[in-house]
């Protein structure tokens, strides 16, 4: 991990003199993106940057995890036990532009930092997410990773699952398989549903029993070294479900379909478009309506790492971007599909990863 060129992305066209980040009861992605730590929560620590170099405040509970960790250009400071240390360490931001992340700084956050009077404070949140939008090979190699490991633990618990089992003792099973192949843990809570419930794209797992003939959706992502995968498979339990068997085959005829379709200088969003007006005019129209979300999403060190396929400032798309891509249909009283894949974007279009 090269913190230098990190900080350049983050920087450019960003008319600040500092970036500070504050982490809250959980890490903002953007302290990961620019430490690379694995290990350690850092709560409530602050990173302060320059262009060229990385300063992480922390305390006596964190700083050997942090020191052991540190990378060229990532000075790690003891500073958070002693108030007269952590003010001195701080005041570089006196009269000087600070760049926060206005997507993940509270506002007593925000408020605490005015105390120590920089000139300005600017959200540079687009800044920061544009940054992370192209992958690093290193990055590209970590969600390949948490792509497998989740893709292997769904066709194990896939072909164990049995009549009888509660969602939640399924969603269990996804994510014990994902830990003992070396996730470090989930990209966001597994959704696991059964039958009526699929019909729900962020049902929560409950005592809801799987009985024969059923829709089973499994939507899960391993995290590995910080990196997210989001991976939803939707398949019907054992005796012939036709008419879920057509939706089945016919959400994967559209993923594969829209796949194809993301390239270098696409616009996502128009793709995403074009994906719902097929949708809703195939058969005469049998589906219309019946895909209610966004098309996908980009993936990183969140599961949901940009906006990509929404009206936004991210939707064009560029060799090196990780996307999630995950038509769906839903009826409400019968069920529903998703399927969900991540790709990569390359010079000639998306590869699956």
């Amino acid at each position: 991990m090269e913190v230098e060129a990190r900080l350049r992305k983050i920087f450019s066209g960003a008319k600040i003199d500092l970036l500070l980040i504050k982490n809250g009861s959980e890490q903002d992605p953007n302290f990961k993106y620019l430490t690379g730590f694995t290990s350690g929560t850092f709560e409530d620590n602050f990173l302060i940057a320059s262009r060229k170099k990385v300063s992480v405040l922390t305390s006596e509970l964190e700083y050997e995890t942090a020191l052991s960790q540190a990378k060229e250009g990532i000075e790690v400071v003891n500073v958070l036990g002693s108030k007269k240390n952590f003010k001195k360490a701080i005041s570089v931001i006196k009269g000087k532009s600070i760049g926060v992340n206005g997507n993940f700084l509270s506002f007593n956050d925000y408020n605490k930092i005015k105390k120590f009077k920089p000139s300005k404070i600017i959200d540079i949140s687009k800044n920061l997410t544009k940054a992370r939008l192209v992958k690093s090979e290193e990055e590209i190699a970590n969600i390949r990773r948490a792509v497998s490991i989740t893709k292997f633990a769904i066709m194990e618990v896939q072909k164990s699952i049995k009549a009888g089992m509660t969602e939640l003792e399924v969603a269990a099973q996804v994510d014990f398989v994902m830990k003992s192949l070396g996730a470090s843990g989930n990209s966001f809570d597994t959704i696991v549903a059964f039958g009526k419930n699929t019909a729900l794209p962020h049902h929560m797992p409950d005592q809801t029993r799987l009985n024969d003939g059923d829709l089973v959706l499994i939507d899960t992502g391993a995290k590995y070294n910080n990196y997210c995968a989001d991976i939803t498979r939707t398949f019907v339990y054992g005796k012939s479900n036709k008419r879920a068997e057509e939706m089945i085959k016919f959400v994967k005829s559209v993923q594969l379909m829209a796949i194809h379709m993301l390239k270098p200088g696409v616009d996502a969003y128009i793709v995403g478009k074009k994906v719902k007006k097929y949708i809703d005019s195939y058969k005469g129209g049998i589906y219309k309506g019946k895909f209610i979300h966004a098309l996908g999403h980009g993936i990183g060190l969140e599961a949901h790492d940009a906006s990509v396929f929404g009206d936004t400032p991210y939707r064009k798309i560029k060799k090196g971007m990780t996307l999630a891509v995950e038509p769906g249909i839903y009826f409400v009283g019968f069920g529903g599909v998703r399927i969900e894949d991540d790709v990569l974007i390359d010079k000639n279009g998306a590869i699956v990863l």
